[in-house]
């Protein structure tokens, strides 16, 4: 099995899209909803952006920009968990959100050495 971080992050921003674009939007939620479809999504375009990078240095400042940028969707998968019903989808976005922390934490400290 190859791994493809890059189908692996627009694969998340599709399940993103996918499960916010059934829940009914109201003055609470749209600004949680639209704040994780933009942090989500950016993950995985930073990630495409780091792999045609001109240089060590872009593709460090990319790299770490996923990383913010995944954290950034914790937290609005978090809040969002907080005023919706379907807690179980939010749960497995939640842990491949995770997963991903996980991962470009990895890359980013190795970029440090």
């Amino acid at each position: 099995m190859q791994y493809d971080l890059e189908d692996r992050t627009k694969k998340f921003s599709k399940e993103i899209i996918e499960f916010l674009s059934e829940i009914k939007q109201n003055n609470i939620n749209q600004n949680i909803i639209s704040q994780l479809i933009r942090s989500a999504t950016s993950v995985g375009a930073n990630y495409c952006e780091a792999n045609g990078a001109s240089s060590r240095k872009d593709f460090k400042n990319k790299i770490f920009i996923c990383r913010k940028e995944i954290q950034e969707t914790k937290y609005w998968i978090e809040l969002l968990a907080e005023i919706i019903e379907n807690k179980e989808k939010l749960r497995k976005l939640w842990k491949e959100a995770h997963e991903l922390t996980l991962i470009f934490n990895k890359i980013s400290s190795s970029l440090k050495n």
